[in-house]
């Protein structure tokens, strides 16, 4: 009993003692689906395939879609990030999480599309260690429309007709 004890106390004042980032690290889909109205579970690399059915897709960018990466041998699991603004047709404003370090935040940071027909399958995306636009591209799915935005489309689109 006393060993469990001391096993106990042992754990809770190494737990204590690491920093909060080594508890819990905010990963990229959980923050996504926390900020976005696209509820999509499992890997990043798997949203584009996920949202199939679900989700209206394509490669124009909107503000409260979800920019769904590739998986690659430098992130295996892929990444999404949602889209805060669109700046132009090759700029746009995103939030995310664990890209800039483990478990951070970037929120309102740009990321810049560097395919050659402007598809959004390469992206460059604003890495804060550098405070630049990374140095390479990453391969990009397309985005992920929210239902709310596809709704709010179609009304416009009726309203005009």
């Amino acid at each position: 009993m006393l060993r469990k004890l001391v096993a106990s106390l042992l754990a809770l004042i190494s737990l204590a003692a690491l920093p909060t980032v080594a508890h819990a690290r905010l990963q990229c889909v959980t923050y996504a689906r926390q900020i976005s109205d696209v509820q999509i579970s499992g890997n990043a690399r798997d949203w584009w395939g996920n949202a199939e059915g679900t989700y209206e897709r394509g490669v124009e960018p909107k503000a409260g879609a979800v920019l769904a990466f590739a998986g690659t041998r430098a992130m295996p699991y892929g990444h999404v990030a949602v889209v805060r603004k669109v700046v132009d047709a090759r700029h746009i404003l995103i939030d995310h999480a664990n890209w800039s370090g483990p478990g951070a935040v970037d929120r309102g940071v740009v990321a810049v599309d560097v395919s050659p027909a402007g598809a959004w399958s390469e992206v460059r995306v604003w890495y804060a260690p550098t405070k630049s636009v990374g140095l390479r591209a990453s391969p990009a799915h397309g985005f992920i429309y929210p239902r709310t935005l596809t709704a709010t489309a179609e009304v416009k689109a009726a309203s005009k007709g």
